[in-house]
């Protein structure tokens, strides 16, 4: 029977205290004697002793690889640098290196890949454990994400996932710079199937996931998925129809205390007729200038399979 190559992809900023750990945990579970195991990190321009960790287990175990990349690029296009590297590889696993997701997860994964699935994702069982504001703004983000967007999302989805070779080879032929994994996932299709956990607090370090980087990650995944931000032009006509009623109200009635009303109701209007009409301008542009530009999703500063000490 030919073995099969799977690749655990393992993003890692500032983790240099998990590093090891997440390794020592990781290797019980990359058991099954039917696949050729590789556990590739993605040191996303960390400023600490995360990239010196992970070479000292290169040195240990050659089945580690890593990519070192030029600076913080952010989680999603340290996921796509693994993808690209790994895109031979028969499936790939994406996993956390904080250890808030269950390597123990990963011989079911393999079981339900090999029944058909080509897609296995995770989700937390719930959010009990995690911070209370951060919960509540999760929640009405699905919530809203999920009501403007064809492709829904579970609420409390990972990134920790097993994915086919056809999904990561579909993943690979879209030439989007904007990258919300979620939602590609989501989007490409294919057989999958949800395994569920619960919350598994952080025992080293700290999450480098601030409420600004959270909101950037959500924004720009409405703004892949969704046309609510191309509905903003849409809303400013519709008020502008309003003020136009209102003036033609003015010039009917003249009326003192009504024509002070509408000219209050005409002022606050015209601003929110303004502010949309600008928002959605300025979302077109911002989006076709991004792609428009091309830049690289990411730059490789050390990649291992290009160095001497594999």
């Amino acid at each position: 029977m030919t073995m099969k190559k799977l690749t655990i992809i393992v993003p890692a900023y500032n983790e240099e205290k998990n590093v090891r750990p997440f390794y020592d945990e990781t290797l019980q579970y990359l058991n099954n004697p039917n696949y050729e195991y590789e556990i590739l990190y993605i040191n996303d321009g960390s400023k600490d002793q995360t990239l010196n960790e992970i070479k000292a287990l290169k040195k240990l175990d050659q089945r580690v690889s890593y990519i070192s990349l030029s600076r913080n690029f952010g989680k999603e296009s340290a996921m796509h640098a693994g993808l690209v590297h790994s895109k031979n590889s028969d499936a790939v696993i994406f996993i956390d290196c904080d250890l808030q997701q269950p390597p123990f997860l990963i011989p079911e994964m393999i079981k339900e890949y090999e029944a058909g699935n080509k897609i296995v994702y995770t989700k937390g069982r719930s959010r009990k454990g995690e911070p209370k504001m951060r919960t509540i703004f999760a929640n009405l983000y699905y919530k809203f994400y999920n009501s403007y967007t064809e492709q829904p999302l579970d609420n409390g989805a990972k990134d920790f996932q097993l994915l086919d070779k056809q999904v990561v080879e579909a993943y690979l032929s879209i030439k989007d710079n904007y990258r919300f994994m979620k939602g590609i996932f989501s989007w490409v299709g294919y057989q999958r199937k949800c395994l569920e956990y619960d919350f598994i607090p952080r025992k080293y370090g700290k999450s480098t996931w601030s409420f600004k980087s959270l909101f950037k990650y959500g924004f720009n995944g409405m703004n892949q998925f969704s046309n609510v931000m191309m509905i903003l032009p849409i809303l400013s006509l519709f008020f502008g129809v309003l003020l136009l009623t209102g003036n033609i109200l003015l010039l009917v009635f003249n009326v003192f205390t009504l024509q002070n009303f509408l000219i209050g109701l005409q002022i606050n209007l015209l601003w929110f007729m303004m502010s949309f009409l600008a928002y959605g301008l300025f979302y077109l542009q911002y989006g076709l200038k991004r792609q428009v530009m091309n830049r690289p999703i990411y730059l490789i500063d050390e990649d291992s399979d290009l160095n001497n000490d594999k």
